[in-house]
């Protein structure tokens, strides 16, 4: 059942605060898809916890289930949306859909190969550390600065290492209880390695996020995940590796639950207070 068919189905039985909030979804179901539960409530006149019990009644297990169900409800329509007719007998499809559907592919990959107790067992590692240090260079790094991002706006004391400069400061402050996230993928760099090893030295647990299991930093990780990379248009796609890191958010998410509340409605009190975005 899609989400647009699980909200009419179960429209008669929402309070009328549920109600709009799934008016407001269905009217804005693409603008949506990567709004918090915060933006949601915002916009629809409800408040937090409002959108957050909406999901509860829809079925899920909590707002980022339902949010992945929405932007899964949109990939699916905009792909029916916008796919070209098949190619006829002997015509080569063109460059764009050769990218896509090889990236779906991956991420298929991806997800059969995944193994979910390594998953939960990272998540626990990010969530417990008393700091996480988030390793990524040349191609890597947007991935890298995207995930510290991510992680910052859920806990506290998540450092990215820069292209120069603070690297050893930062990797002495590291202990037993800190995590360092590396990801390297082709071509491996030197440093991602340098930085992996000395932080295994300060004590540090290393998650990896990488191509394979004998790639160098998998080597020498204490959990590591893996997603092919794309390379159909003649250089690697940073899809996939998108999808493994919001794994983890994911899980992250999933077992903050209420406690991370809190430090969600104090950044979009700073965001309000700032004039940050543009409303």
């Amino acid at each position: 059942m899609s989400f647009e068919q699980l909200v009419k189905e179960s429209f008669t039985q929402l309070s009328s605060g549920q109600k709009k909030v799934a008016e407001y979804l269905l009217e804005n179901i693409e603008k949506v898809a990567f709004y918090t539960a915060v933006q949601i409530g915002r916009e629809a006149d409800v408040s937090e916890t409002t959108v957050i019990r909406f999901a509860y009644a829809l079925g899920f297990r909590g707002f980022s289930d339902m949010q992945a169900a929405i932007q899964q409800y949109v990939l699916e329509s905009s792909y029916s949306r916008y796919a070209e007719p098949a190619p006829q007998a002997g015509e080569e499809p063109n460059i764009f859909t050769r990218v896509i559907e090889r990236d779906i592919v991956i991420l298929r990959q991806t997800l059969h190969q995944l193994n979910q107790q390594d998953v939960w067992r990272a998540v626990d590692w990010l969530l417990e550390a008393d700091q996480v240090l988030v390793v990524g260079y040349r191609a890597s790094y947007a991935a890298a600065h995207w995930f510290t991002f991510m992680l910052g706006m859920i806990r506290k004391n998540v450092l990215l290492i820069p292209f120069s400069g603070e690297t050893e400061e930062r990797i002495v402050s590291l202990t037993e209880k800190s995590v360092g996230m590396v990801i390297s993928f082709p071509r491996y760099t030197k440093d991602s390695i340098r930085v992996a090893e000395a932080s295994k030295r300060m004590g540090a647990k290393i998650i990896a996020a990488t191509d394979r299991l004998l790639s160098p930093v998998s080597r020498i990780s204490d959990i590591a995940f893996t997603t092919d990379i794309n390379i159909e248009s003649g250089h690697y796609s940073n899809a996939s590796v998108i999808n493994l890191l919001n794994l983890l958010l994911a899980g992250i998410e999933e077992k903050c639950g209420a406690n991370n509340q809190t430090r969600m409605k104090q950044l979009e009190q700073l965001y309000s207070n700032w004039g940050t975005f543009e409303e």
